[in-house]
């Protein structure tokens, strides 16, 4: 779930702030150097971020499994042609799918 904190750190990232109840009406703003965001500009940064995370999600879950394959490309070893083949095939999962309820994963060879 993306917070109203996450919005903010992203508007704002070195700013100091705390949220009550997650609410944007509850925020106590401590960064006297750095302007707060108003509520307009929170909401919109928070829309963004909600829109972005299953996207994300899939990302997270891709370079995942890539990673768990990393070691094919040692430089010791040679990859074979279906390795080579997943691992694209996990690169490019994203031209295709846009969340993880719709996804289709290649097979692991």
């Amino acid at each position: 779930m993306i917070t109203v904190a996450e919005a903010i750190l992203q508007l704002c990232p070195n700013a100091s702030f705390t949220v009550g109840n997650e609410s944007v009406n509850e925020i106590t703003w401590r960064s006297s150097d750095i302007p707060q965001p108003t509520e307009a500009e929170i909401t919109t940064k928070l829309n963004e971020l909600k829109a972005a995370e299953p996207l994300r999600l899939l990302r997270e879950k891709r370079n995942k499994l890539l990673a768990e394959t990393d070691w094919w490309a040692s430089s010791d070893l040679i990859m074979t042609a279906e390795q080579t083949a997943y691992r694209q095939a996990l690169r490019d999962i994203t031209n295709t799918y846009t969340s993880l309820d719709d996804v289709v994963w290649p097979e692991k060879p």
